[in-house]
């Protein structure tokens, strides 16, 4: 029999009823049956065990890990292991980031002329006639070596090393500004910033203390004693480079500069010729590298014709044409002073004067 809101012949077939219609769109499969927390009993159970209609079920158990668990998981292992490493990292390089700096360690020796200082009008004439002989002009004396990757460092890295060494050979001993003692800023742009301190405290107050001498760093000569009598310095040297670790280049240059002086302001004076042996000693890590700066180590100067008398730390005061080097010894080195350099001096060999 139909309801009470039915037609009397029931409700025709096809047509939904008005309680039915609600819910034809909502459709319950297998999977939301199983997850129903509560479950009817059949009329066979409820007739004979006279049960209650409903029964709630136990929860389902899902084997494994819950998927908000596992992915938890997942993130805190994959955390823990960026932090070590990191820290790993962090700990092998802190010690060359956090190290204080190296100062540079130099030595100044004058070379002392065993008689008078040989001299011509004509420059060239006196190269001629010189160990000097063949050598090449300015930064054509200072050639590149071959270049090969190293274990830790690529080619272009180690080319990197030798190019910022060579120019600084060449600005600090080839640029006529830096010679006649007008400026060093071109040599100080080059150097690692830890040694700008160091650098700027030579030039300020300089001393013969092995640390502290613009002579160890550069090359100029006192300018109101001599001046280039031929802007074409004649250089011959090596360049060398190692790799001293996974973190560290080392460039060995080795280079002998001869110069033609003349006093200053005489144009029509003798020349003669000063030849200085300069062995330096650079360190680039991979930010030296980057920013094409080095880091000066070692620096031995050994030049002549100069005086033991005269100090050398500051400028070099060389002799000229027809000069002798006055009677006197460096000055005196004090054994108990701990940070202290030794005063050296030497002889220039006759050999090594040109012939004329």
């Amino acid at each position: 029999m139909g309801g009470p809101g039915d037609p009397p012949e029931g409700t025709p077939e096809g047509v939904p009823s008005g309680g039915e219609d609600e819910y034809r769109s909502v459709v319950f499969d297998e999977s939301f049956v199983r997850a129903a927390r509560l479950q009817e009993y059949s009329a066979r159970e409820r007739v004979v065990d006279h049960a209650p209609a409903v029964r709630r079920r136990p929860p389902l158990r899902r084997p494994g890990l819950p998927r908000q668990a596992l992915v938890l998981v997942v993130l805190i292992a994959l955390a823990f292991g960026a932090a070590v490493h990191l820290g790993l990292r962090h700990s092998y390089q802190a010690p060359a980031a956090q190290g204080p700096a190296e100062p540079l360690r130099m030595a100044v020796v004058p070379l002392v002329p065993q008689g008078r200082v040989p001299g011509t009008a004509d420059p060239a004439r006196l190269f001629a006639h010189s160990p000097a002989a063949g050598f090449r002009v300015g930064a054509e004396g200072v050639p590149l070596p071959a270049v090969e990757r190293t274990a830790h460092f690529s080619g272009d890295q180690v080319r990197a090393a030798l190019t910022t060494a060579k120019e600084y050979i060449v600005r600090s001993a080839l640029d006529p500004e830096v010679l006649g003692g007008r400026q060093a800023r071109s040599v100080r742009v080059l150097l690692d910033p830890d040694q700008l301190d160091q650098f700027d405290e030579s030039l300020r107050s300089p001393a013969a203390d092995g640390r502290h001498a613009p002579t160890g760093w550069l090359v100029r000569f006192d300018p109101s004693r001599a001046e280039l009598a031929d802007p074409g310095v004649r250089v011959r040297g090596t360049l060398g480079v190692a790799e001293t670790g996974s973190s560290t280049l080392e460039v060995t240059a080795d280079h002998v500069l001869v110069y033609a002086l003349r006093p200053a302001g005489n144009d029509r004076a003798e020349a003669s010729l000063f030849t200085v042996r300069r062995e330096l000693h650079f360190r680039f890590d991979r930010e030296d590298l980057r920013l094409r700066q080095a880091r000066l180590v070692a620096s031995s100067v050994r030049a002549g014709p100069l005086s033991c008398a005269e100090e050398s730390a500051d400028y070099l005061r060389p002799l000229l044409a027809g000069q002798t080097a006055e009677a006197g010894a460096p000055a005196g080195t004090d054994p108990y002073v701990t940070d202290g350099a030794a005063a050296l001096c030497g002889s220039l060999a006759a050999s090594a004067q040109p012939r004329v």
